[in-house]
């Protein structure tokens, strides 16, 4: 999988710009010049929401009325080109077809982005790491992210209905029929989760291995309303149908719903001890680190595809030797670095670079 070349046209702080790429592109200019945005831009063609967390509205250049971004890539020996228009929410073309949703360009293409803001998913609370999770499976199965809006409609639904039983008890009786609906959608989450950790934790546990040099172990645990190891998709189901039921009083109390994968977490471990509470900033830094090469390695092998790697603003903080060990996983992708000195990344890979400043190319 390859991008040839990008257009932007009112995207953040980029009025205009036309880029064409090689195998390895170093972005590379002052902080807050553009070069995230850079990356954001080709993130989206994942048919991802952005990384940072905003919503499409606020990705259109401040004071126009809307954004658009072109590229042209190579995938599975094909020539292809695909557009997105953003205003309120995003529009996508694929060859001049306009597709159902922005999200289906992410059955095109597939992209791993590495960036500071994902160390959120050690030093925050779970959302982070459920994201993550969530985020890798919508790239490898195409159903997930329908699954994932049905449970959470039907969290919504129950939520509400949850307030409403406070002012009407004859309401009651029809928390049955919500219950069952988050026990179906919620349980298949539950499953695939727990089968995407199972297939991850071997390649993070050698990349972890890489790049402790051998002195630690990290380990990932699922936490949730019971023990889901080793149950199937029907055992995961009853059980969390009858969590539901068990804990109705509970939930109508706090007029909200406390059982279910909306509330789940995902313990990451180093030496069996919690990286969030006892590991130190370089342990967590490696942990995420370990988890994303760990998530680009299974992409690699479960879609017999080479995704993008996208690595914003992570090399510069890490020693020579942690740099090469990242750069040999992902030697024959096609990789985007943001930095803020070129040479930082020259050292170890020839590659073609770019100096963004003030959102255009210098």
């Amino acid at each position: 999988m390859k991008i040839n070349s990008i257009k932007i046209e009112n995207f953040r702080n980029i009025e205009s710009l036309s880029l064409d790429f090689d195998d390895v592109n170093i972005i590379y200019g002052e902080n807050a010049q553009g070069k995230t945005n850079l990356i954001e831009a080709i993130y989206l063609f994942t048919g991802a929401k952005s990384f940072r967390g905003v919503k499409d509205k606020e990705l259109v250049k401040f004071g126009e009325e809307y954004s658009r971004l072109k590229i042209e890539f190579s995938n599975n020996s094909r020539e292809q080109n695909a557009e997105l228009l953003i205003q309120n929410r995003r529009s996508a073309t694929l060859n001049g077809v306009k597709k159902k949703s922005a999200t289906s360009l992410g059955d095109e293409l597939k992209a791993v982005i590495f960036s500071p803001v994902h160390l959120s998913m050690i030093k925050d609370g779970p959302l982070e790491r459920r994201r993550f999770i969530d985020n890798a499976l919508c790239q490898l199965k195409s159903n997930y992210r329908n699954v994932l809006k049905e449970y959470n409609r039907a969290l919504a639904q129950r939520n509400m209905l949850l307030k409403d039983i406070s002012k009407n008890n004859s309401l009651y009786d029809m928390l049955y029929i919500w219950d069952k609906n988050l026990a179906v959608s919620g349980a298949k989450i539950i499953f695939q989760r727990m089968k995407y950790i199972e297939a991850l934790l071997p390649y993070a546990k050698d990349v972890f291995d890489g790049l402790s040099s051998g002195k630690e172990e990290i380990n990932l645990v699922m936490k949730g309303a019971f023990d889901y190891d080793g149950l199937t998709l029907d055992e995961i189901q009853k059980k969390l149908m009858f969590a539901l039921d068990n804990n109705r009083g509970n939930d109508i109390l706090n007029r909200n719903t406390n059982i279910g994968p909306h509330r789940d977490d995902m313990e990451i471990l180093i030496n069996e001890k919690s990286a969030r509470s006892f590991g130190s900033q370089g342990q967590q830094r490696s942990c995420v680190l370990a988890l994303k090469l760990a998530e680009a390695s299974l992409l690699r092998e479960m879609t017999q595809d080479e995704p993008l790697a996208l690595l914003d603003d992570v090399m510069s903080e890490l020693d020579i030797s942690r740099q090469d060990y990242i750069l040999n996983h992902i030697k024959d992708w096609q990789v985007f670095i943001t930095c803020c000195d070129a040479n930082t990344v020259l050292r170890l890979k020839q590659g073609k670079t770019f100096h963004i400043s003030n959102g255009g190319l210098i």
